[in-house]
């Protein structure tokens, strides 16, 4: 009884918990959970945005495979039993493959990927930002069509917030210390389909 209770006291009233969401049925859309508020997501990605996505994957597949697993939307990255997001991308390094399990990535990935679509902006640069850094996810990079760019973020000294590493556009090489396997062109990621 008293184990009930705690568990009660930990999850505030009205709040949806990990095994909440998880009940959900699978026709209900594409939800994420962000302190206890389950957000529709959009509908699904654009055709840009699934280029960009396909794109990088490969480019980050070609050299870095072999240290990292590389992972796409749809897949719950369960950061608590309040918080479940589904970036776009993410890497885990192979000596951190017990954080993946069958209910998706359970725990900080090594790199998270967001692509802006144009309702996703706020949620992106603010909320998922603030609970991807709260979480311990070491970088986030967001990566924005309109612009063609790509934004890496880490995390400050004192591992509480992002601060902007670096702004990638053009012909930049898009390069890492956390994750030395990383090097690509950034427009080879904003490939012209209707060319």
């Amino acid at each position: 009884m008293g184990e009930q209770k705690n568990k009660k006291d930990k999850v505030k009233e009205g709040q949806v918990t990990y095994e909440m969401y998880r009940e959900m049925p699978e026709d209900s859309g594409r939800f994420e959970l962000l302190d206890g508020v389950l957000e529709l997501m959009s509908p699904g990605p654009s055709a840009t945005h699934q280029s960009i996505g396909r794109e990088l994957e490969f480019k980050l597949m070609q050299s870095c495979r072999s240290d990292y697993v590389i992972f796409y939307a749809p897949l719950d990255v369960i950061l608590s039993q309040t918080n479940v997001l589904q970036p776009d991308l993410m890497m885990i390094h192979r000596s951190r493959l017990h954080i993946v399990t069958d209910r998706g990535v359970e725990g900080a990935p090594d790199l998270v990927v967001e692509i802006v679509s144009p309702g996703s902006r706020k949620r992106d640069k603010v909320l998922k930002m603030r609970m991807y850094a709260r979480h311990g996810v070491p970088e986030y990079w967001i990566v924005d069509a309109a612009s063609r760019t790509l934004e890496q973020y880490r995390m400050n000294d004192g591992g509480e917030h992002y601060i902007l590493q670096a702004l990638f556009e053009g012909d930049d090489v898009v390069t890492s210390d956390k994750l030395p396997c990383v090097s690509f062109v950034v427009s080879d990621i904003f490939i012209e389909m209707w060319s």
